[in-house]
């Protein structure tokens, strides 16, 4: 379907971080906008406040009476909707245009110049990052994040020129369902390449054979941004190869990193220069080396370094990205996204190097009973960094249980002293009753539904 011809749109999943992107781009452009999402969530609320009609229920009744136009309707899903989702069903069967997430996002950016960031962890804060150094610059840009950023309160940023050919898009490429196949870069970060999703990979090999795709889909003339140790996907593309990392050997890296009141001053090394002097508010040395690769891609477009510098000490952050609740003397609460091992090792480590000598709490709700099964090991090794571990029951999303696959598996391998498995409904109340120094929940479920219930309450502690 031509876009020309869309008058209305409707999304399977809208209140998706990547969906109410796409819902809030095409409510821009003056289209009519509905969606379905299973739970009602701020997200949902504040699509509702822009006009867009979100509903709760599975219901055909409902679209029948919206008599929405197969010929001039485009229904957008989310591979987490089931295929026996009624909905799904209704527009299979009435022969509407049916497109993943991804698809569209390719079609918005199939005349633009596309900066795509990609990988198993940091692709979000990578592109956030890289959004607001061109924003900041007065680079006219658009942006599609997986993430709510600190800076501008929204996942999606319009630029003028979108639809043009000059116009620069940033997106966050989503490997899930090999969906980042559906673009083609000029410019491709790609930020990691640990296993995940073997759901739908069945193992790691499988899962970096598309990464090394996607790297081949870099237009040619275009470039790749690579973290090192990613040289498996690296071979036979048409774009030149920029290595980068946090200190080793590459062709852009960082150096003389120290850490000063929360914040990380350093410098970065490039082929031909040095850029000392550089600040970044956001904790964690993780969050230095995603700050290399944004500089790699804002250089390659042109911004220059002073400007660079600037955007970089101004940058907030994404929501739910070692997102900061409370923080004074007598306690600390940090809320964040991690929801694979090494999220949750990069984030407790980042935790720890800021406060060295108090005890560190952790509420982790694990995400995927496939992701919980296949990294059990790895999630129990970061968890027991913490001092206290306290587990919530698994989210489930898409799946169904798998036998022996529970919290309590992964509570038996965690070796920290005190471990403990707690209902939603029980948290507060537990939290409450703790002598708490830093607090930090994390997970990719429903546990940020928590998190302003628990602020509540321990700030009234």
């Amino acid at each position: 379907m031509k876009f020309e011809k869309i008058r209305h749109v409707y999304l399977l999943g809208i209140g998706g971080i990547g969906m109410s992107a796409l819902a809030r781009y095409f409510n821009a452009t003056g289209k009519k906008v509905m969606g379905y999402d299973k739970t009602r969530t701020g997200l949902t609320d504040e699509l509702v406040a822009e006009k867009i009609d979100v509903f709760f229920d599975e219901n055909t009744d409902r679209l029948l009476s919206l008599e929405l136009d197969p010929d001039s309707t485009l229904v957008i899903y989310t591979p987490a909707v089931p295929k026996s989702h009624a909905e799904y069903l209704f527009f299979i069967a009435n022969h509407y245009s049916l497109k993943k997430r991804s698809e569209v996002l390719g079609m918005i950016t199939e005349n633009g110049f596309t900066i795509a960031v990609a990988g198993t962890h940091g692709k979000t804060t990578t592109s956030s990052m890289i959004a607001h150094i061109l924003c900041s610059a007065g680079v006219d840009c658009s942006a599609f994040l997986g993430g709510i950023t600190q800076n501008y309160h929204t996942n999606l940023i319009l630029g003028k020129k979108l639809g043009e050919k000059d116009s620069i898009i940033v997106v966050e490429a989503d490997e899930y369902d090999r969906s980042f196949l559906a673009l083609h870069p000029d410019i491709a970060v790609i930020t990691s390449i640990d296993a995940d999703h073997l759901d739908i990979y069945g193992d790691k090999e499988h899962m970096q054979e598309s990464y090394h795709l996607f790297a081949k889909q870099v237009k040619e003339g275009g470039f790749l941004i690579a973290k090192n140790g990613t040289e498996i996907i690296q071979k036979d593309v048409k774009a030149k190869v920029i290595t980068y990392s946090l200190l080793d050997d590459s062709d852009i890296n960082a150096a003389d990193i120290s850490i000063s009141k929360g914040n990380y001053h350093y410098a970065v090394i490039t082929e031909d220069i040095i850029l000392d002097g550089l600040t970044l508010g956001l904790p964690g040395s993780h969050n230095v080396e995603n700050s290399v690769a944004a500089i790699a891609a804002a250089r390659l477009v042109g911004v220059t370094d002073a400007k660079i510098k600037t955007a970089l000490a101004s940058f907030k952050g994404v929501k739910r990205r070692f997102e900061f609740q409370i923080k004074s003397d007598q306690l600390v609460f940090i809320d964040d996204y991690a929801h694979h091992p090494e999220e949750l090792r990069a984030c407790i480590t980042s935790v720890r190097e800021l406060y060295p000598d108090r005890k560190l709490t952790g509420v982790f709700q694990p995400h995927l009973f496939t992701r919980t099964r296949d990294f059990a090991d790895g999630f129990a090794e970061s968890l027991s960094l913490l001092d206290e571990v306290i587990l919530l029951d698994i989210y489930p999303a898409r799946e169904q249980p798998i036998e022996g696959v529970t919290s309590g598996m992964l509570l038996d391998k965690i070796t920290a002293k005190s471990k403990m498995i707690c209902t939603k409904q029980e948290l507060v109340p537990e939290l409450k009753k703790r002598e708490l120094e830093v607090l930090l929940t994390v997970g990719a479920g429903d546990i940020d539904m928590l998190v302003e219930p628990i602020k509540k309450a321990l700030m009234k502690n």
